[in-house]
């Protein structure tokens, strides 16, 4: 097995430095594609760095890595040089053309980082390199989410490509809808890609739109959750909230940090009532890559 990874090393190593007309001989495959972008990964690249044994003999991965290639339009380009604060560095749009990334990914936390990403102009140079990038949790607002749904679906085949691919009502699971007296509407769904089982605490994103008796948008609330199914609670553990004057701000937990409890009275109920059928009807997709 270390022969195996330090050959790959080797290999990595010649990527970045040897000419990139080499480029043209690696397989791509193609993930995604819109105005501004057009994502790839390299599947004979995925490897898996890091495995544990569990208490029941399973062999898991924690740690997968693997080459993705990005190419750009005008548009994205910008966008991307703005991202980066490097406009004094590449003042040109023009001048980007495609990226390649070595991009780790830890699915147990549902996490990516890139490693090393190489930008390249039309004439394959490198024109600015980038490394260690910051570790950043995979949700339905990530551009990186493509690469993370194919780098797992590689080794593990769980079909995280397929369930973010789905249509609405597979992919989101509808909690619960409150409609108030001056006909406001407060509308919480739950990001089944996102759901990670950690002993009794069920991980996930969720979004709580919240919309006048016109039917404007009002606020919305992009959170990330531990709710206990056994215990009947749940805490906030991070989020953004999004309103017409202040667009996306970060979300205060109003309990500090702390699990608050579910009252059979609160609309939350119905939502942890539909998480527990959810967990019961789908234990294989819920404890995927669990350790437990």
């Amino acid at each position: 097995m270390r022969k195996i990874f330090f050959a790959f090393a080797i290999i990595c190593a010649a990527m970045l430095f040897v000419p990139h007309d080499v480029d043209a001989e690696i397989q791509w495959f193609w993930l995604d594609s819109n105005d501004k972008y057009s994502k790839y990964f390299n599947a004979d690249s995925v490897t898996i760095n890091k495995k544990v044994v569990t208490n029941d003999g399973r062999e898991i991965a924690i740690e997968i890595e693997a080459w993705t290639k990005t190419t750009y339009s005008y548009e994205g380009a910008a966008e991307t040089i703005k991202n980066y604060g490097i406009s004094n560095i590449l003042p040109d749009p023009r001048s980007l053309n495609y990226s390649l990334a070595l991009i780790k990914v830890n699915p147990q936390n549902r996490t990516l980082q890139y490693v090393r990403e190489d930008f390249y102009n039309a004439n394959n140079e490198v024109i600015w390199s980038k490394a260690e990038g910051r570790v950043k949790e995979i949700t339905s607002r990530s551009f990186d989410e493509e690469f993370y749904c194919a780098i797992v679906d590689e080794v593990f085949k769980m079909g995280e490509r397929d369930r973010k691919r789905a249509p609405k009502e597979e992919r989101w699971l509808d909690l619960w809808t409150y409609t108030g007296g001056d006909g406001s509407t407060i509308n919480l769904t739950a990001d089944t890609t996102t759901m990670r089982l950690k002993g009794t605490n069920l991980i996930l994103w969720e979004w709580q739109v919240t919309k006048n008796s016109d039917g404007q948008t009002m606020e919305i609330r992009f959170m990330k959750k531990s709710v206990n199914l056994t215990q009947g609670t749940e805490v906030i553990k991070d989020g953004q909230i999004w309103t017409p004057t202040n667009s996306w701000q970060p979300l205060k937990d109003e309990y500090d940090g702390n699990y608050r409890m579910i009252h059979s009275d609160d609309p939350d109920y119905k939502g942890l009532v539909r998480l527990r059928a959810y967990v019961k009807n789908n234990p294989r997709w819920v404890s995927r890559y669990s350790l437990d």
